[in-house]
């Protein structure tokens, strides 16, 4: 036996080992929760939130700082908005007071139209394990699609109503991060009174 080749067989294996560690490592949407939510409350004319969506903005910090999935406390570790644009700002608006209490940056570089790119983002690397998206109520239902879910299965008519600021999106993904339909969720929120 020739002992001096020993030490390189046992790097070999070492390496071997590590590489099957990553190769049968959990895939990257294992046991993450997605949640969108619509940005808050806007003005009538310009980029930035009303009152009543500053409001609802700063009240966000203690909702999502206890939100529970199943008893479970389930903080978001991974903040996403869509990208600021000339005509808005509101989404960043939206999960700013929650990103400074946090102390999670926004990931706000995705523009509101390309949930495509979103999804492959999500889908490849999301940053956390409890993943919040504030997007603009249109595109919510694209966005869906995008991620595997049916919009129809979750908002009525296929349209998130322009007057609903309330309403979040809840999705689960198992232990091989697949999608469970069964725990896709329109959740009313009670942040502010008169939310129903």
């Amino acid at each position: 036996m020739n002992f001096k080749l020993l030490p390189a067989a046992f790097l070999a294996l070492a390496l071997f080992g590590i590489a099957t560690r990553h190769a049968v490592s959990a895939a990257p949407l294992s046991n993450e929760v997605i949640l969108i939510i619509r940005h808050a409350e806007k003005q009538p004319d310009g980029p930035g939130l009303t009152p009543a969506g500053v409001e609802r903005a700063n009240l966000y910090v203690n909702y999502f700082e206890n939100f529970k999935v199943d008893g479970t406390l389930r903080v978001p570790d991974a903040l996403y908005s869509a990208a600021d644009s000339k005509t808005t700002s509101r989404c960043r608006l939206t999960i700013t007071p929650l990103s400074q209490a946090l102390n999670i940056p926004i990931n706000s570089s995705i523009k509101n139209k390309d949930v495509d790119e979103l999804a492959q983002v999500l889908e490849t690397n999301p940053g956390g394990k409890t993943v919040l998206i504030s997007w603009h109520h249109e595109e919510i239902g694209n966005l869906l699609q995008s991620l595997g879910v049916n919009p129809l299965d979750l908002i009525p008519n296929d349209r998130w109503p322009e007057d609903r600021y309330n309403w979040l999106i809840e999705l689960r993904y198992d232990n091989n991060g697949q999608l469970i339909p069964s725990e896709e969720k329109l959740v009313t929120e009670h942040v502010l009174p008169g939310d129903n």
